[in-house]
């Protein structure tokens, strides 16, 4: 026997019984992946990659410039996820 039923919702999702569908869970799972990627994306930029990165700062301006204030903003932005993960336990 399948734990899955058709919904009745747009699209017909199936829907686990007694649960959310599964491409909402998904999504939540997703949602997760956002802020470390964006975290791991600003310690990559801010550590420098090689001769495309020093033309960028060959004129003395600091690493903590440009993308990487990009990336750690954008890391903090998508925070919300986990927090609510946090919070619900």
């Amino acid at each position: 026997m399948s734990d899955t039923h058709p919904g009745g919702g747009a699209g017909g999702a199936l829907r686990p019984r007694g649960g959310r569908p599964a491409r909402l869970r998904a999504a939540e799972w997703l949602g997760l992946a956002a802020a470390p990627t964006f975290a791991a994306m600003a310690l990559a930029s801010a550590t420098g990659g090689g001769p495309p990165d020093m033309l960028c700062t060959a004129d003395g301006t600091s690493p903590l410039s440009g993308m990487t204030v990009m990336y750690v903003l954008m890391s903090a932005f998508h925070l919300s996820p986990w927090l609510r993960l946090l919070a619900g336990r």
